[in-house]
């Protein structure tokens, strides 16, 4: 008779790779052949355009205004390779912008960032549920925005005149998440804002943090920050747990 392994049970409990097994000094073939099939949808994620034909569809029944931009990352290999292109705006987009310039409490954005497929799959379920919470704030066009980076928000919110700016976004893929999205928020947003100015709600998708929690966690943030006029590391989150994690 052998003893139970504790380890088994653990693994109920989380994605990551533990009770991963042996044969020999090796990894057994059942895991390796996952790893391997984890490894490609992360690099299927990283490399995937966005479909925004799909996406726009997904948005249709919100009755959304859309503005497609575009960064200075032609290319998704070039996005990748520079990061600092993805920060910026191509003119052409600066300009389209500028046309819609105003006096608005919020602005959206999506972007595609690291994971195309975190933005198809999540953004449209987490805006039905965060947007009827917005009703009584004055938004701007949501735009939507190939080869992304989470600065690019700043420009974009200063474009257009918003007090608060939130990007939706994906993010980095790992072995069991490459459809991750995160939202990125920002008071007052101006082009060269640095990070300590935001704040961070991350993981959300099916398996990590619900849409409905994030929007719950976002609204919270959004009407703290109104009220004590900043964000980021000095405005704290006190909103709780996610109850799925207790």
């Amino acid at each position: 008779m052998t003893d139970k392994d504790p380890w088994k049970d653990l693994g109920r409990y989380t994605d990551a790779r533990i009770v991963l097994g042996r044969a020999g000094g090796s990894l057994t073939t059942s895991e390796l052949l996952r790893f391997r099939r984890d490894h490609a949808l992360a690099r299927d994620a990283v490399l995937a355009d966005l479909n925004l034909f799909d996406l726009e569809n997904k948005l249709g029944d919100l009755g959304l205004a859309i503005l497609k931009l575009k960064t200075r990352a032609e290319t998704r290999e070039e996005y990748i390779r520079r990061p600092d292109l993805g920060r910026v705006l191509q003119e052409e987009s600066t300009e389209d912008l500028k046309k819609y310039s105003g006096s608005y409490d919020l602005g959206v954005v999506l972007a595609d960032g690291l994971s195309a497929i975190a933005i198809e799959r999540n953004a449209p379920g987490f805006l039905k549920s965060f947007l009827p919470e917005t009703s009584e704030m004055k938004i701007a066009p949501v735009c939507i925005v190939r080869h992304g980076r989470v600065a690019l928000s700043d420009e974009i919110g200063e474009l257009l005149g918003c007090r608060m700016i939130i990007m939706l976004i994906g993010e980095r893929p790992g072995l069991s998440s490459p459809d991750s999205m995160g939202i990125y928020m920002t008071y007052n947003p101006l082009k060269g804002n640095t990070d300590e100015m935001r704040n961070c709600i991350s993981n959300i998708r099916t398996g990590g943090l619900p849409v409905e929690f994030a929007s719950e966690k976002l609204i919270y943030l959004i009407n703290e920050s109104f009220r004590k006029k900043l964000s980021g590391v000095n405005l704290k989150d006190n909103f709780g747990q996610n109850p799925g994690l207790t």
